[in-house]
């Protein structure tokens, strides 16, 4: 009896732990490996939405449907994507959109090397800094994952961390259960994650991405919801 209460306890410890981690590298309200944010103020109708993985070819599109329904929104971007199209990177920032890192080449960040995680973030950022002239303010880690170190290579290049409060799965899901999930998900200060590109692959197919946003912006607008940038739906008052 002692001993099989000393080994469940022993592997209740070992579970509790492996819980910790998980929320520390996954959570979306998790700070424990580095500063982050996944809402923003609830005192406004405001929805941020956000862009992982681009630029990619097919940006210019999704900024069509953006600016036909003066939608503001935070795009996340590669620096090997911004190296591989700097003109669509400088539209989306020439177009009021904020630009936010998303790393160098959307490596896994978790059991990864600080100096390679210092690396991933620096490269990105010098990289976009240099084709649009701002630095970005905020960091989105690629597959919500961080990892020991991150909170150093933040602080270093003074980024926020950013997850989301709900997350599309655009990349898998159709059309109608993507809007679905932004639907569900829709609330005041709700960050939203999309993606207009697949990782750092040329020519991404995102055109179940682009139909989503062209059919939520309406319906959300309709429910009474306005759309605003990372740094402004942090804000309690808007600017």
């Amino acid at each position: 009896m002692i001993g099989t209460a000393m080994f469940l306890g022993g592997a209740g410890s070992v579970l509790g732990a492996a819980g910790v981690m998980t929320y520390a590298v996954r959570g979306r309200s998790s700070a424990l490996l580095a500063p982050s944010v996944y809402r923003g103020t609830r005192a406004r109708a405001a929805i941020a939405l956000t862009f992982d993985d681009g630029p990619s070819e097919s940006t210019p599109e999704l900024l069509s449907i953006l600016s036909k329904h003066d939608a503001p929104a935070t795009f996340f971007q590669c620096g090997a994507n911004v190296r591989r199209l700097p003109q669509v990177c400088r539209e989306v920032a020439g177009a009021g959109h904020e630009i936010g890192n998303h790393t160098d080449s959307h490596p896994k960040l978790y059991f990864k090397s600080p100096a390679f995680i210092e690396h991933e973030l620096a490269a990105a950022q010098e990289t976009i800094e240099n084709t649009t002239g701002s630095a970005p303010r905020f960091f989105r880690a690629p597959y919500g994952a961080r990892w020991f170190g991150l909170r150093q290579a933040q602080a270093r290049w003074n980024l926020m961390g950013v997850m989301w409060t709900t997350i599309g799965v655009d990349w898998k899901l159709p059309v109608d259960e993507v809007v679905a999930r932004l639907m569900q998900g829709a609330r005041n200060g709700a960050i939203f994650c999309l993606h207009d590109g697949r990782s750092i692959a040329a020519r991404p197919d995102i055109r179940v991405t682009l139909e989503a946003v062209r059919q939520a912006i309406p319906k959300l607008a309709d429910r009474g919801f306005h759309f605003e940038t990372v740094s402004t739906i942090l804000c309690p008052t808007k600017n």
